[in-house]
């Protein structure tokens, strides 16, 4: 693909509009916070398809190969007999890789997530680039600065980004009930900065 190519592809996926754009909102839940020593827990995703959630797609699949499950059990609700039920990171990231074939990825802290997910696939050798990643947080801190607003500490945490929007208290520390949050988030943020026609995805990134 050559330069030009690439910025007419650009340029166009700029001016979509979210609804125009199947989505995978992903939320991980993870031994720790760094990717070279910490093991994913379990994953969960839910697509959106033409701006709505679709819940029949909403998936949890635990990790049964994790080591050391540590906290998972007070925190994530993961336990022994959870990991008994679960499959392999590889077929995990397989499903997983399925699903994103033809979507863009969602996260709540992009950064985190993706940088374990982009370490497990090398290692599983598994193909795996999406173009484009969309971080509800860092719409969140942008849209936030554009406003003046001074960024104080946990003001970007899921639960209290949901706050800002009046969105429902929901469960936390739980992959699956944490996608679903985060793709209501994404939706209650789409509608904020692009009123009924929805934003743009330049907006939103």
């Amino acid at each position: 693909m050559n330069w030009l190519t690439r910025l007419r592809n650009w340029h166009a996926y700029r001016h979509q509009r979210l609804a125009d754009v199947d989505l995978v909102v992903l939320d991980l839940e993870l031994t720790g916070l760094d990717p070279k020593r910490d093991e994913i827990v379990s994953a969960a995703w839910v697509e959106i398809r033409q701006g709505r959630i679709i819940l029949g797609t909403a998936r949890h699949v635990v990790n049964k190969e994790v080591r050391q499950l540590g906290q998972s059990p007070v925190i994530h609700g993961v336990d022994e007999r959870a990991l008994a039920l679960g499959c392999s990171l590889r077929t995990l990231l397989q499903q997983l890789a399925e699903v994103l074939e033809q979507s863009m990825l969602v996260c709540h802290n992009a950064i985190l997530d993706w940088g374990f997910l982009k370490r497990a696939f090398v290692q599983h050798e598994i193909v795996m680039r999406p173009e484009r990643i969309l971080d509800t947080m860092q719409i969140e801190r942008q849209r936030l600065l554009r406003q003046g607003q001074t960024l104080a500490a946990d003001c970007l945490t899921l639960s209290a980004c949901r706050q800002r929007y009046d969105l429902p208290s929901a469960c936390e520390h739980h992959a699956l009930s944490d996608a679903l949050s985060t793709a209501e988030l994404l939706l209650a943020q789409n509608s904020q900065l692009g009123g009924t026609q929805g934003a743009l995805l330049r907006q939103l990134t």
